[in-house]
């Protein structure tokens, strides 16, 4: 751990690739290998170091970008691992500013795939040179041959200019910490991730900056704690900073707020250290400018000027975020107010670049770039201790020359051969159009197709339940075209609670014959809850807090103990799939509930005379 004086010294690499392709394995063995991390330090046993969030680690995946840093030799490399999910493209459009290169990581069997493209496309505008390591080359079904050509057709595609078309490939084992310049003829060698570390020292030029100019920094990033407040992150692009000097703050309405620095801090693994100054091309964290925010630029006093906003995707999907009005509001969670949400919501929108919040009625507007880009956000909500209720998920369109155009997703879809059947009949359910179809293998059939965002929504938990969880489905926004006609409604009705009160066992086994139940016995219902999906397409009411009547009549079988199935327990990703346009889920720390927008029966029923 030292500091850096000379920016020749300095490399900025980013970290892409679609989802669960190895980014952040690699990222854990370029750490490990780097010695950045004792031998007897608890790191060294951990995999996906980088995950460092709860959700993270419970589902497998990268949601917010991470800067870390290593030594290796007399430079300092410097890391920003990137999320691979298409939901969570702001994260990447708001950091690969700060890099110079990338790493692009590319699955051996599954080759490019619809995210791969849209960070490669952003990587290649930004100018990074990229080098391309084809990851899992153990793994079976690869084929390196077809994966480079596809990778080939790829960068023709989207190739800013020809000197992009060059660029050097490697082979790793990301798990293992192995890599190869050339593709290895035994993968069991001694090999290491040496060749990696020589490959960003040699392909990944040092920072383009002004070393001498006046200082200035644009806020890519933000970070907290109680000790220190804010941090602002950033990459200097002129000058150099020292605790103690007067900035001002270019705020993205154009006007000026004087500040000081307090603190510089520099990454290390996965912690930071504190620095006597930060030089142009370096990623820094600086304290003591409590009212920065992503996409300002922090600048010297006397020549405050600001650098280019970072331009980010518009959303496509919007939700109603407001206040619990259900019976029950208030009960289990400690914020519940409209003010305490929004209050929340505007922490929120400062490093949740792809986020955008908009009052409506009591609640609010909120719009992202995806399902699982709003499903984090409402979990991460309800871990905090808030309730609330969520509308069904909207798509946003575009008012384009007063037409109205809405969003198109490219889907692949991967599914064992048998259940082709199934999925061809639902896509087509949804007007898709069928653009390709080939054996991925003997076994398994790959699809791809196009389809309005707007028809897309919740055909997902269909499909894992229609092919026992075997599809593997990956999907994009690929662009905007006119706004088609209404699907109709694809899912029957619901069976809705008739009264208010604690389910019970005999009446549960009665509405079983009704259809499918999501509430089990003895939990509290108020009337107008939806508590299962009815057998048949129209809503039914049903009392499910009805005991068994005493009678002085006995038999064998009067008082035999009640077998009822198991209740069909909806996720929150399930649950904001399931519910239509009248229908909310309630959201508590505790629970998930589904119930009607309109609790009263009898105006339930005029609403739709």
């Amino acid at each position: 751990m030292s500091e850096i004086i000379d920016s020749s010294r300095i490399r900025n690499i980013a970290i892409i690739a679609h989802v669960d392709h190895g980014k952040t394995t690699l990222v854990d063995g370029l750490l490990k290998q780097s010695h950045t991390f004792r031998d007897n330090q608890s790191e060294m046993n951990q995999s996906l170091i980088m995950d460092s969030g709860d959700q993270e680690r419970e589902r497998g995946i990268t949601i917010t970008a991470k800067i870390t840093a290593i030594n290796y030799e007399d430079f300092r490399i410097n890391i920003i691992d990137t999320p691979g999910h298409a939901d969570f493209s702001g994260e990447v459009e708001r950091t690969l500013n700060m890099a110079d290169g990338c790493l692009l990581i590319v699955d051996a069997k599954e080759g490019p795939m619809p995210q791969t493209k849209f960070v490669l496309s952003k990587a290649l505008a930004n100018e990074l040179k990229v080098i391309v390591v084809i990851n899992k080359i153990d793994k079976p079904g690869a084929s390196i041959d077809k994966v480079k050509d596809d990778l080939d057709n790829l960068f023709l595609e989207l190739a800013v200019h020809e000197d992009q078309l060059h660029y050097p490939i490697y082979y790793s084992i990301g798990r293992d910490g192995k890599a190869w310049k050339e593709f290895p003829t035994n993968i069991e060698d001694n090999s290491d991730l040496s060749v990696i570390f020589e490959a960003i020292k040699e392909h990944v030029p040092a920072p383009e900056v002004d070393i001498n100019g006046s200082f200035q920094m644009l806020v890519t990033a933000l970070n907290f704690d109680t000790f220190k407040g804010k941090y602002a992150i950033g990459k200097i692009s002129r000058g150099e900073i020292k605790p103690g000097d007067s900035v001002t703050l270019c705020k993205t309405d154009g006007s000026f707020k004087p500040a000081r620095v307090e603190n510089i801090y520099s990454s290390w693994g996965l912690e930071k250290f504190e620095i006597e100054k930060g030089i142009a091309g370096d990623i820094v964290q600086l304290t003591g400018i409590s009212d920065a925010k992503i996409g300002e630029t922090i600048a010297d006093s006397s020549k405050p000027e600001a650098l280019p906003v970072i331009e980010v995707e518009m959303p496509t999907l919007q939700i109603y975020l407001g206040p619990n009005t259900s019976p029950f509001k208030g009960q289990e969670g400690k914020f519940n107010t409209s003010r305490q949400i929004g209050e929340r919501l505007s922490k929120e929108l400062e490093t949740n670049v792809g986020l955008r919040v908009e009052e409506e009625g009591i609640g609010f507007k909120v719009s992202g770039r995806g399902e699982l880009h709003l499903g984090v956000l409402i979990e991460t909500l309800r871990r905090e201790g808030y309730e609330f209720e969520v509308g069904r998920p909207q798509v946003v369109n575009r008012q384009v020359d007063g037409q109205t155009l809405e969003p198109v997703e490219e889907v692949i879809v991967e599914v064992p051969t048998e259940y082709v059947g199934p999925v061809q009949m639902e896509f087509g359910k949804r007007r898709a159009n069928l653009i390709d179809q080939f054996s991925a293998s003997s076994e398994v059939t790959k699809l791809v197709y196009q389809m309005p965002t707007r028809t897309f929504l919740g055909i997902r938990n269909i499909l894992m339940t229609a092919t026992r969880g075997t599809i593997i489905m990956n999907s994009i926004v690929n662009g905007y075209e006119p706004l088609g006609s209404a699907l109709p409604r694809l899912r029957n009705g619901v069976l809705i609670s008739f009264e208010t009160g604690v389910s019970t066992p005999y009446s549960l086994q009665n509405a079983e014959s009704r259809g499918t139940i999501f509430i089990g016995p003895a939990e509290n219902v108020y009337a107008g809850q939806i508590i299962g999906l009815n057998s048949r397409g129209d809503d039914l009411e049903i009392n499910v807090c009805k005991a068994k009547h005493l009678t002085n009549m006995r038999s064998s079988s009067s008082d035999g103990v009640v077998q009822l199935t198991p209740p069909t327990i909806l996720s929150l990703e399930q649950s904001l799939d399931f519910i239509e346009n009248d229908e909310l889920l309630e959201v508590t720390p505790s629970s998930l509930r589904l119930r009607k927008r309109e609790l009263d029966p009898i105006k339930r029923k005029r609403s739709k005379i």
